[in-house]
């Protein structure tokens, strides 16, 4: 008689945490109320300004001091803030925007307007240096990306929908009642974010890391110069895309455009959150490579003075810019390890410099070269970002399996 074969069962497979989904939801509101206060102002510049008695160049200034106040806070306030516990701060920055929003919706002058717009970047500028590193640090390793994805949805939804929302109330209820919108919900945000914000752990007392240390760690430098060139690229276009519309004959068509931007960003987001975990190197190429068609199809549409090609290229362009800002945090975060905070400042940092030389930049070309050279000058930025993030092969923006264990290795 043969012996029955002994059967080992299979050893079960532990399924995979759960996100904390009511933690990374604030997180994305928090985003969503920082994308707000900064790029309102651009929607109701005509009875800003006339409220405050002074121009809309004037007026808007009010966006170049946000980004002013996100590139002094950046770097300092998260060196400085290092050893404090991440949720207080963070808590004190959502805080801020209810207490700058306030003050600007009720404040008589011009000085003052700007005063509260310039600590609002401030702000700004701790927050997103503390958001990425605390989703990263609240979820298992492999889920640091999802986890990212998802904090950092907020931020491509306001500008999809929450601005063009917000341009429409401020008509209907005034623009001070709208900043006092936000500035309630930023004091809801807060509570929120006490009552389901864990601390993430091991950052308590950790010693200060120098900012030039951070800028030696392999790969570190790569990330931030793609992040540089990049938004440069973005905002060249971006911020004159009225310009490059009109000779198409669409310039009564520029908030049709940006929709069509903003619906394929928040499509790229969702691919982004389900992919980068594994795929963070291709989708980083991607990116890159999306733009770069995005503004190819811009100058052809330039040269041919036709329309339609105007459409194709914002989907392109939502589809490679949607994901871009959580495919870099989360590259500057696997590089720098445990001093991810910091570098999370300094890619901030090179973010509001791309908008500001980009808005700079691209009026000097408007101006000198006409609309037609803003998509050829995006390329040869692109094409560097490009170049220089298939070069990071090894660190910055490694292959699949490197990109595992530097996870491994920097797990809290």
């Amino acid at each position: 008689m043969s012996t029955p074969e002994l059967r080992i069962p299979d050893r079960p497979v532990a399924p995979a945490p759960r996100l904390p989904w009511p933690a990374l939801l604030a997180m994305s509101t928090g985003g969503f109320v920082t994308i707000m206060t900064e790029a309102l102002p651009a929607g109701v510049l005509p009875a800003m300004s006339a409220d405050l008695g002074v121009g809309q160049s004037a007026a808007g200034q009010s966006v170049t001091l946000y980004a002013v106040g996100s590139i002094a806070a950046a770097i300092p306030l998260t060196a400085v803030t290092g050893r404090l516990p991440r949720k207080r701060l963070l808590l004190v920055s959502v805080g801020g925007f209810a207490v700058a929003n306030a003050v600007t919706a009720v404040s008589p002058s011009y000085p003052l307007t700007m005063a509260a717009r310039f600590a609002a970047g401030l702000v700004a500028g701790l927050l997103w240096a503390l958001l990425a590193g605390y989703a990263r640090g609240i979820v298992a390793p492999e889920q640091r990306g999802r986890a990212m994805a998802v904090a950092m949805t907020g931020s491509t939804v306001a500008l999809s929908v929450g601005v063009p929302a917000g341009t429409l109330l401020a008509g209907l209820v005034g623009w001070r009642s709208t900043f006092g919108l936000m500035s309630a919900a930023a004091v809801a945000l807060t509570g929120w974010m006490l009552l389901v914000l864990p601390q993430p752990p091991g950052r308590s007392g950790r010693s200060r890391t120098p900012v030039r240390r951070v800028l030696r760690m392999p790969g570190v430098t790569a990330v931030l110069a793609v992040t540089a060139t990049f938004v440069l690229a973005h905002n060249v276009l971006y911020t004159y895309v009225a310009a490059l519309l009109a000779p198409l004959g669409l310039d009564g068509r520029t908030d049709t455009v940006l929709f069509v931007i903003g619906l394929s960003s928040l499509a790229s987001v969702l691919g982004t959150g389900a992919l980068i975990d594994r795929y963070l190197r291709p989708l980083t190429i991607a990116a890159s490579a999306l733009l770069a068609v995005a503004a190819l199809l811009l100058a052809a549409a330039l040269l041919g003075s036709t329309g339609w090609p105007a459409y194709a290229a914002a989907a392109v362009w939502g589809l490679g810019f949607g994901g871009a800002a959580t495919l870099l945090q989360t590259a500057v975060a696997d590089a720098a390890g445990p001093a991810g905070d910091l570098a999370q400042s300094l890619l901030v940092t090179c973010w509001n410099l791309g908008i500001a030389v980009g808005g700079l930049a691209g009026g000097l070309l408007l101006d000198h070269a006409g609309p037609s050279a803003l998509p050829w000058s995006a390329l040869a930025l692109l094409a560097a970002a490009l170049a220089t993030t298939l070069g990071a092969r090894r660190h910055g923006f490694p292959e699949g399996a490197t990109r595992t264990c530097e996870i491994d290795a920097h797990s809290p």
